[in-house]
């Protein structure tokens, strides 16, 4: 039988934060979540579109617990405020699913000078998950999911001396390394778990093909080229709907046969039922992961260690 929301657990009693709740996958997984029980923080920029898609969560679901935290993921001082806010809320975390991010646009930087979608999809998931830390590890069994993409292929390791592409910036390059690093980020942190002997875990998720508003909004920042325009027309024909490609992420999230350090994602790569595969590990995962880390902890100025926390 092929895995779906309904084989999600009982959450009462527990909290979740979704980045990018406000819409497309992340919004499935608030609804889901909070239908399971499940307090659901979703932290998100466009603070509009949050009050709009909670009242959309509420209106399917009148029981559902929600909250609504402003974060900018491209700016270390909203991360910074959001944790606060969080922790302040909610001092302990079951549940974050590092969820929102933007694809394959022109070059623009974040606040902090970020390379963008470096700056948005990784590093601002980074600084989150580490300032959030306390919370996460005050509960016996805390999850954190990154999702990635198959565009992971396409990246490579990011050069420690030029890591926001100020030579040779492309945006299809620019999400693949960014994609590249969420896959790395998601096992390195799960080996932190381990060597902390913690119960806690960190798995990694990709939606495969799914027509949600990524690929349209890829197409109206203007920079992704004849490939952009492709990759949203095939999205549109063949891609699966939101409530479908939310699932690789919701089963790494609540499944509880996973051991962590695990990878989800459709059955078969662009589409399909929710399923385990396996995790490629290159002779150099242990060092690719340390380079991360250490330009991770160098460009934020937080750390992230686990066994300090």
């Amino acid at each position: 039988m092929a895995w779906t929301p309904d084989d999600i657990p009982d959450l009462t009693g527990r909290v979740a934060v979704v980045t990018g709740g406000n819409g497309g996958l992340g919004l499935v997984c608030v609804h889901e979540l909070a239908r399971a029980g499940a307090h659901v923080v979703m932290a998100a920029r466009d603070q509009d579109k949050a009050r709009v898609a909670e009242e959309q969560v509420r209106a399917r679901n009148p029981q559902a617990s929600t909250g609504i935290t402003a974060l900018d993921l491209g700016s270390l001082a909203s991360v910074a405020s959001a944790a606060a806010a969080i922790q302040q809320a909610h001092p302990r975390v079951d549940l974050l699913i590092n969820n929102a991010g933007v694809m394959a646009m022109p070059r623009r930087t974040t606040e902090d000078g970020f390379e963008m979608q470096f700056g948005i999809d990784h590093l601002g998931h980074f600084a989150l998950t580490a300032q959030l830390l306390p919370a996460l590890l005050r509960t016996p069994a805390a999850r954190v999911v990154t999702v990635t993409s198959t565009a992971r292929f396409g990246g490579g390791p990011v050069d420690p001396a030029d890591p926001h592409l100020t030579r040779g910036y492309g945006p299809w390059r620019a999400y693949a390394r960014a994609k590249w690093a969420n896959y790395h980020f998601g096992l390195g942190l799960q080996r932190q778990f381990e060597r902390a002997g913690l119960r806690a875990q960190s798995n990694i998720a990709h939606p495969g093909l799914s027509n949600t508003d990524l690929q349209s909004r890829t197409v109206r920042e203007g920079g992704a080229g004849w490939l952009g325009a492709g990759s949203e027309v095939l999205a549109k024909r063949s891609g699966m709907p939101a409530a479908l490609g939310a699932r690789p992420q919701l089963r790494a999230a609540t499944d509880p046969s996973s051991r962590g350090g695990e990878l989800y994602a459709p059955r078969f790569a662009s589409n399909g039922a929710a399923v385990r595969r396996p995790v490629l590990r290159r002779w150099d995962l242990e060092r690719r992961i340390a380079e991360l880390w250490a330009l991770s902890e160098r460009e934020t100025g937080v750390v992230l260690d686990v066994a300090r926390t």
